[in-house]
């Protein structure tokens, strides 16, 4: 296996890999993914899951990977990653790990609930999660992350919440900022500028970047000229960029992937991955893999030698950004 490159996350000092690991498929039984509930295999035992989880995460770290990247809202996926980093006894600071507050999981363990999770981006929230976040990833944890910072949730302008995440800092742990949403960009341009007592607030963004969203390419390219670090989810869109998209509006994009993928001798989702991964702004780059399969697939964006006919052929899948988050809301949680 080719070895995996490291790079420095921005202004954090944290060595990362340039691919790492998402838990948000793997710390729930819910999730939006297509074809989630397969990759489980339909069973939800906690230990079950927690055990499958492992695997994932022993094939990740065999595999390179040293950034893996957790939730309060993802069920339990902090839970797993600390029982995980506790029983292979690792060293703090031997896998970076990545945490996020603001969302609090509610779904119960159930594929079918009502309601999967609730925003709230209080002082409260944020003291009682870095809390329990504690509980599981202690000295583990390297950074933490609001969890879908929006422009209407008021984030931005919270002072308590901001001295607090100053505090945390000062703590020693990195802060950064997830962003999601046709409006991604407004939110990072307003982050770019937004400091406290002289230092910006926030050192990190985590972005939906992808073949089919890429409204954010500009102000991407300005914050990582400006120091910012930058962690791209979702690239694969939820499985919209991996073969298990067989939904017949998506048959010509699929067919461009797959031609490509074919002329490079990749994998669909290796080649989507590999966009990704040669925009020069993208420190750190999430498979968000649910099976060891799955992973081993993805690490294989590595070896994809992308080139100049590889992005042109592909241009045309971009989508106006409305369109794709108007179909990702209407993902069914499986």
């Amino acid at each position: 296996m080719t070895e995996m490159p490291m790079r420095l996350l921005g202004t954090t000092g944290l060595r990362v890999s340039r691919l790492g690991l998402g838990l948000a498929a793997l710390g729930r039984p819910g999730y939006i993914n297509l074809d989630h509930a397969a990759d489980l295999g339909r069973d939800y035992d906690v230990e079950a899951m927690e055990a499958h989880a492992h695997d994932v995460l022993d094939a990740a770290f065999a595999g390179g990977i040293r950034y893996v990247d957790a939730a309060r809202s993802y069920g339990r996926a902090e839970a797993f990653l600390g029982s995980w980093l506790h029983q292979r006894e690792f060293a703090c600071g031997e896998v970076v790990v990545g945490s996020k507050w603001g969302y609090t999981y509610t779904a119960d363990w159930q594929v079918d609930a009502e309601v999967h999770e609730v925003k709230e981006h209080s002082l409260a929230v944020l003291q009682r999660q870095w809390q329990e976040s504690q509980v599981h990833l202690g000295p583990y944890l390297c950074l933490y992350q609001v969890h879908s910072a929006t422009l209407a949730s008021g984030i931005l302008d919270n002072l308590p919440v901001l001295r607090e995440l100053a505090r945390l800092h000062d703590l020693g742990v990195a802060i950064g900022m997830t962003v999601s949403g046709p409006r991604q960009a407004e939110v990072i341009e307003r982050a770019l500028t937004l400091e406290l007592d002289g230092r910006r607030v926030f050192e990190t963004v985590q972005v939906t970047w992808n073949l089919l969203e890429r409204s954010t390419t500009g102000i991407l390219r300005q914050a990582h000229a400006a120091g910012m670090g930058i962690i791209v989810k979702e690239a694969l869109a939820n499985g919209l960029l991996t073969p298990k998209n067989d939904a017949p509006d998506f048959a010509e994009p699929m067919a461009l992937l797959r031609a490509e993928a074919d002329r490079l001798s990749a994998s669909v989702d290796a080649l989507a991955l590999a966009a990704v991964l040669a925009e020069p702004w993208a420190d750190l780059v999430l498979s968000g893999a649910a099976r060891v399969d799955h992973l081993t697939s993805n690490l294989g964006a590595l070896t994809v030698a992308w080139d100049a006919r590889a992005a042109e052929q592909l241009t045309p899948l971009a989508e106006p950004p409305d369109r794709y988050w108007s179909r990702r809301g209407e993902l069914a949680w499986n």
